[in-house]
């Protein structure tokens, strides 16, 4: 008979080694030219990656490279990061409010936010709201539909955040009762609220077809309303189309080399997005390189699918080039085991595939900015359908008494948007719009590269931050602490 021996685990001596050795945080502006370097040096856990990452991604700082080590029980990170326009970070307040939000929990760590610039971070918003999750087929028109019944029935939107990927889609809105401004309490309202917008999800669904409409009032705690959004669209295997098109677009290798390593590979050229996996056995470890397109919050998404799927990152390096980024990562399951079936390696890699794509939204981004009301979202997304836009991707919150919000659009019928129906939007909508860039596949004399107002014909340039720059910190204040999903 066999025995396993395995190390004697007790969580009231972990949280204590964690209470005395808290992470340090060093923020070096002088080892590198063109970035600073953050470092990190803790105890290690589970999640406590995927927690840093965040923090600088909400930030909207870009890491271009990053060295992970956490061997034996304790962690070494170093992220090179910048601001958005390459510069290094010297903003003091920054720089500690880094600092602290790294070496408390998540939760804690909003206690420093105050000293954050307002330029970097809105005014705070309560969080007492009701949190609607959909999921589902997306369709053109699906979200003017929902929040024209939420505007209908009096519940104002205070933000949302919507993602498509490979024809499903998944968004999470957050709405207080036009009565109270608070969340809705009533169960009878809850139930007549939840039952209309089910009616509007599955119109256009057949018998069979995956859907999902949750209303819930805020709980203890939180999770990262982005963090969310991939858990929504993972339990609702959107990383299954991946693979749909493997006999076209992928291919798929495996072989067992001299050193008795296994490799499988998915490559899509269609994105890009390549995943391999390789099985080390006189390391213990499975180790996974993804090569793709390099985009902001990259990092995140990955980290994000392998912290979900329960894995645990033990060494990574991380670099871009250019428009390319690779990633490689040696990771194991929290029971200790690598990945050694095939069924495994084919779900780990082809959802790695969705967390990386599923930001990544073609059309053409419209930042838009106008007085906040009842029913606002409801008429933007309304002129949108009227002129046959279909939206890809949005993100919307308001900010005291205007709203703002960043739409990815493009045109159901696949023709480049002209700018007379651009006008014509904005015309109908009214504030400010600004169309940020145009589609992969648009010339680029199809777009508008300036500010439209109403009422001015003032030209501006580009801003360094986009509107959509300031949503993520407001949205991620709404989130509730949701069960995670299981497959």
């Amino acid at each position: 008979m066999e025995f396993a021996y395995k190390p004697y685990f007790d969580p009231d001596i972990a949280s204590l080694i964690e209470r005395m050795h808290p992470p340090r945080v060093s923020i070096d502006n002088d080892c590198c030219p063109d970035c600073t370097l953050v470092k990190v040096d803790s105890a290690n856990k589970h999640g406590i990656l995927l927690e840093m990452v965040q923090v600088l991604t909400d930030l909207d700082l870009v890491i271009s490279k990053s060295y992970i080590c956490s061997d034996g029980g304790w962690l070494m990170d170093v992220f090179h990061v910048t601001d958005q326009v390459g510069n290094k970070i010297t903003d003091e307040s920054l720089v500690h409010y880094i600092q602290q939000a790294i070496s408390m929990n998540r939760e804690s760590s909003w206690e420093v936010q105050p000293s954050i610039s307002r330029n970097m971070r809105p005014t705070h918003v309560s969080t007492e709201h009701t949190a609607l999750e959909m999921t589902g087929t997306d369709r053109p028109g699906l979200m003017s539909e929902m929040s024209a019944v939420l505007a209908e029935m009096g519940c104002h939107v205070s933000a949302a955040v919507a993602w498509t990927h490979n024809t499903r889609v998944a968004c999470i809105i957050y709405v207080a009762d036009e009565c109270n401004g608070g969340p809705i309490t009533d169960p009878c309202r809850v139930a007549r609220v939840q039952a209309q917008l089910e009616s509007v999800v599955e119109a256009h669904h057949f018998n069979g077809e995956r859907r999902s409409v949750r209303l819930a009032c805020p709980v203890a705690g939180k999770t990262h309303t982005e963090r969310r959004l991939h858990q929504l669209m993972a339990a609702d295997r959107d990383y299954e189309a991946c693979c749909s098109c493997s006999h076209d677009d992928d291919s798929e290798d495996e072989d067992i080399n001299r050193n008795g390593k296994y490799a499988w590979e998915s490559r899509k050229e269609c994105d890009a997005t390549h995943v391999k996996i390789e099985n080390c056995k006189e390391k213990g470890y499975s180790i996974i390189t993804i090569r793709s397109r390099d985009r902001p919050k990259l990092l995140f998404d990955t980290v994000c699918a392998l912290t979900d799927m329960h894995y645990v990152v033990f060494h990574a390096a991380i670099s871009s080039k250019g428009s390319k980024a690779m990633q490689e990562y040696y990771i194991r399951h929290k029971d200790g085991c690598t990945l050694d079936l095939e069924a495994e390696r084919w779900r780990v890699t082809h959802c790695l595939i969705a967390a990386t794509e599923r930001r990544v939204s073609r059309g053409i981004r419209l930042d838009v900015s106008s007085e906040n009301r009842i029913g606002l979202l409801s008429d933007v997304t309304r002129v949108f359908r009227e002129n046959g836009l279909s939206i890809t991707r949005a993100e919307i919150g308001t900010n005291g008494d205007r709203a703002v919000g960043t739409f990815y659009v493009k045109d159901t019928s696949g023709q480049n948007i002209s700018r007379e129906t651009m006008e014509m939007i904005q015309q109908e909508i009214g504030g400010t719009i600004l169309v940020v860039d145009k589609p992969l596949d648009q010339p680029s004399e199809t777009t508008l590269s300036s500010v439209c107002r109403r009422n001015s014909g003032d030209i501006q340039e580009r801003p360094k931050f986009s509107l959509g720059s300031l949503l993520w910190s407001q949205l991620e204040r709404f989130s509730s602490n949701f069960r995670p999903i299981k497959s």
